[in-house]
């Protein structure tokens, strides 16, 4: 799951299609569609050249648990199924919202 993920947002943060980041890193969309959808588990040296054929890279390193978000997931099990996708839904508004106004001072 974790590696599909991994696919699946770098190739959303480049903005490129399953078909754009096959051609990327030389592999059918049909791969890159069967990796994220979980039908096809990757090597992480496919995941490596996917990653990197949208421009990023992996990278990997320990740290002390933050104390401030370790208690989120107990709240987070506490609420319904619809306050959980309603905090979802702003959040994606929220991003959202941030990408156009960085987008749009990109270009002015």
């Amino acid at each position: 799951m974790v590696l599909r993920n991994l696919v699946r947002e770098a190739r959303k943060r480049a903005g490129l299609t399953q078909a754009d980041l096959g051609r990327r890193a030389g592999v059918p969309q049909s791969t890159v569609a069967r990796i994220e959808s979980g039908t096809r588990t990757p090597s992480t040296e496919l995941v490596e050249r996917l990653v990197r054929a949208a421009g990023l890279e992996i990278r990997v390193s320990l740290g002390e648990p933050d104390p401030g978000t370790s208690s989120l997931f107990p709240h987070t099990l506490r609420r319904t199924p619809a306050e959980r996708l309603a905090d979802a839904a702003r959040t994606a508004r929220f991003v959202l919202r941030g990408r156009r106004e960085l987008h749009g001072r990109s270009r002015g």
